[in-house]
């Protein structure tokens, strides 16, 4: 809930009682961010407005965008205000997919079925490269990716599904692999997340833990240096 601070709030929003902003939390906080965590899932209403907020991170979850439930419909929704008020929004992942949704585009499946989880290779666009220099490798932990909205800007691609980040207007922000995640994290998800390994695509634990050794720092740049250009501050590194 809201924070009595005269530090600048930045909205987090996540999908489960044990989920945690990671990395990106960190950032923010050290920057000179507090964090007002809300859960929808979990009856945590979402403001109306975000005149008092410095901007907006909505995370990822197990559940799709494309699902019936109520807070799924309520955060598609919310995301009007952001827009409307053109404060700065991240969505990733599944925060990502909602946006797509909420601006007419599409989420879905691979055709083939494949799934991203482990590391995979990326590719920024020549837009994406003029912003920042962008990882060579990314975590990634779906089974579902999106269309480009219209008159959104690509950013970054990947194969299996092409669209991995995009700009829509000047403050909106979509991503669809993860950097958030502190090395905790990813042994959590390697050992709740097992059982989806199987998956075509996916890749076997230990090559996501053997993966972060060689990839996660410069993961780790990147994601200061993207969030400097999200929020307007510059993050540690």
């Amino acid at each position: 809930m809201p924070i009595s601070t005269d530090r600048p709030q930045i909205l987090i929003v996540l999908h489960q009682e044990t989920s945690s902003p990671g990395r990106v939390g960190q950032m923010l906080v050290e920057a000179g961010f507090d964090l007002d965590i809300r859960r929808p899932p979990l009856g945590d209403p979402l403001p109306g407005t975000l005149e008092n907020h410095a901007g907006a991170v909505m995370f990822g979850g197990p559940m799709s965008a494309n699902d019936s439930d109520e807070f799924v419909r309520r955060e598609t929704d919310w995301l009007a205000v952001p827009l409307k008020e053109n404060r700065p929004f991240l969505g990733i992942c599944l925060g990502a997919q909602m946006l797509v949704n909420h601006l007419g585009g599409k989420v879905a499946g691979h055709g083939d079925g494949l799934v991203e989880i482990g590391w995979y290779p990326l590719e920024a666009t020549d837009e994406g490269a003029r912003l920042m220099t962008w990882p060579q490798h990314v975590y990634q932990f779906h089974r579902e990716g999106f269309s480009l909205p219209r008159d959104a800007v690509l950013l970054a691609r990947s194969q299996a599904y092409p669209n991995q980040a995009f700009r829509y207007g000047q403050n909106a922000w979509g991503i669809q692999f993860h950097a958030e995640l502190t090395r905790m994290m990813m042994h959590r998800w390697v050992v709740h997340g097992a059982h989806r390994f199987v998956l075509p695509g996916a890749q076997l634990g230990r090559e996501h833990l053997g993966g972060r050794l060689v990839w996660d720092m410069q993961l780790k740049r990147w994601l200061g240096e993207f969030l400097t250009t999200v929020f307007g501050r510059p993050m540690p590194r």
